[in-house]
């Protein structure tokens, strides 16, 4: 039981920390297109890195949703 306890508020740090890298990765790649000359090369590495880090949040919270049995 106390694993559970441990596992599921290590889940819900983590997801904390990955919403926020998220959310920053969003603010810098909004910026860096505003830029005219922008390193495209470097948004899409960024928008990648930001498309993991979004399934990393989906995979984390569909994990602390609890099986319901029909």
């Amino acid at each position: 039981m106390d694993n559970i306890v441990t596992d599921t508020f290590g889940n819900h740090s983590q997801l904390k920390e990955l919403r926020i890298a998220h959310r920053d990765l969003d603010v810098a790649i909004t910026e860096l297109v505003l830029i005219p000359h922008a390193d495209q090369l470097r948004v899409r590495r960024l928008k990648k890195q930001k498309l993991r880090i979004k399934d990393m949040i989906n995979k984390l919270e569909s994990g602390l949703i609890p099986d319901i049995n029909a």
